[in-house]
């Protein structure tokens, strides 16, 4: 491989992680109806795709190593767009618990670490006893926290999150 392919390569794979990060942030950014920031990001990732796919299409030399170079990019890209976006853009999750049992050590347990819950009873059947359904929407890096609070004390509770994009009134804890 010459020196001038393997800059190339390296070149395509820089951009390529670049512009597969932005298209991450950019996706995210869109469901959370974070628009117009998702606008500016979508505006720099399509830039450099089109700079780094005419490089890719003019370069010379063996076709597999910028192949090689545009799919290891968007490959990394889509890694580092995920860890970027878990790290930096907020949003909240609404968690729901089944709980295996009536536990109100769990709750006392949830609610003395801060969090704003909502209990429901569910009622035993034919299938199961007594059971609790807990709500809370909290920001999204509280997660592990609440679920490690809730694996301590019910184990085998049953734990269902989704993103929150918006929510009106109601309690917060912490």
């Amino acid at each position: 491989m010459t020196n001038a392919l393997f800059l190339s390569c390296i070149k395509i794979f820089g951009c390529r992680i670049l512009d597969v990060t932005f298209g991450t942030m950019r996706t995210i950014l869109t469901v959370r109806e974070k628009t117009k920031f998702a606008a500016m990001i979508g505006f720099c990732e399509v830039f450099i795709w089109y700079v780094i796919v005419k490089d890719a299409i003019s370069s010379t030399g063996p076709v597999i190593a910028i192949a090689v170079a545009y799919a290891a990019g968007y490959a990394a890209g889509t890694f580092v767009g995920g860890l970027i976006a878990r790290r930096f853009i907020s949003g909240n999750v609404t968690v729901q618990v089944v709980t295996s049992t009536r536990n109100d050590a769990l709750l006392h347990t949830v609610r003395d670490a801060g969090f704003a819950i909502t209990v429901l009873n569910a009622n035993e059947s034919e299938f199961a006893d007594g059971k609790y359904l807990i709500i809370a929407t909290f920001d999204k890096r509280q997660l592990k926290q609440f679920e490690d609070l809730i694996k301590e004390k019910d184990p085998p509770a049953f734990i269902m999150v989704a993103d929150t994009t918006s929510y009106l009134g109601g309690y917060f804890g912490k």
